[in-house]
């Protein structure tokens, strides 16, 4: 089993401690174990596809994600496919290849059950809950053998066509503040940035 050093660096990160985040960090962790590769620190290395969607409840999943892959927003290496599923695929990028992990449902029946979430099903938010009874819900997944919480795939070719990144800032001409280039849009002879010109994108 990975460091638990790892899982509690990922809830620094997170905010609080949470049965989601613990899957998405042990999701990350074996995507990069069959991809043989180690998290990344820039974007050219590493491309993950994450499943979830937008207001529901295993969210979290992402932030575990992000921690163990090094897989950001900020780096622009990591997008939401917006399916509502604990799943992602993670793409080497240099070897196009990718892997796909799955959060199994086979343990989820003892985290819904357990007092924490109960506790989140009350209406209480996550960090007013005790630490030991987080941590019990979290080692549930945490500790269990990865065949009860995880299916992973097979590692697959993955072809990637990678644009590289578009570099440079400028002021809008509207409110002055500064936009990257590609998002400037023109409006007679002013570049502005996208709420000032008017245009939806």
């Amino acid at each position: 089993m990975e460091s638990k050093q790892i899982l509690e660096d990922t809830f620094k990160f997170h905010g609080h401690i949470c049965w989601a985040s613990a899957v998405g960090t042990r999701a990350g962790l074996a995507a990069l174990r069959e991809l043989g590769v180690q998290r990344t620190g820039t974007s050219g290395q590493l491309h993950c596809i994450v499943e979830i969607g937008d207001n529901h409840g295993a969210q979290c999943f992402a932030d575990g994600v992000q921690y163990s892959t090094g897989c950001t927003l900020g780096k622009g290496n990591i997008e939401k496919a917006g399916w509502g599923k604990l799943a992602i695929t993670l793409i080497d990028k240099t070897k196009e290849r990718a892997v796909r992990i799955s959060y199994k449902p086979g343990r989820h029946k003892m985290v819904a059950e357990s007092s924490f979430m109960k506790k989140r099903g009350a209406g209480i938010p996550p960090d007013q809950i005790p630490p030991e009874e987080a941590w019990e819900m979290v080692n549930m997944l945490w500790e269990a053998p990865e065949s009860e919480v995880l299916t992973v795939g097979k590692v697959e070719p993955y072809p990637y066509e990678d644009f590289g990144e578009v570099m440079g800032l400028m002021p809008c001409s509207a409110c002055g503040e500064m936009v990257s280039k590609m998002y400037l849009r023109v409006v007679g002879d002013k570049h502005m940035c996208i709420p000032c010109s008017g245009y939806g994108q």
